[in-house]
């Protein structure tokens, strides 16, 4: 039988008492604080790349359409009471 084991970076991170206190929260559920860091990382991570990937969107869509009217868009906030 042959087992691996995976090189794992260590990393320090210096939290004040309500983020370690979230850190334990987390903790629990996700069966660790390093499982749970990791989690948050990758969670982060997605959000990134979508803001990045909406935000080439946007830029895309404006050189083919053209900047936001503002006309158009105060009727759009009200219509979606935003």
């Amino acid at each position: 039988m042959c087992s691996t084991l995976a090189v794992m970076g260590t990393t320090t991170v210096r939290l004040d008492d309500e983020d370690e206190r979230l850190l334990d929260e987390l903790a629990a559920a996700f069966g660790g604080r390093s499982a749970a860091i990791r989690a948050a990382l990758r969670l982060l991570s997605g959000q990134h790349q979508r803001r990045v990937a909406l935000a080439e969107f946007l830029d895309a869509w404006d050189a083919e359409a053209g900047p936001a009217d503002e006309a158009e868009v105060t009727r759009m906030i009200e219509y979606y009471d935003l």
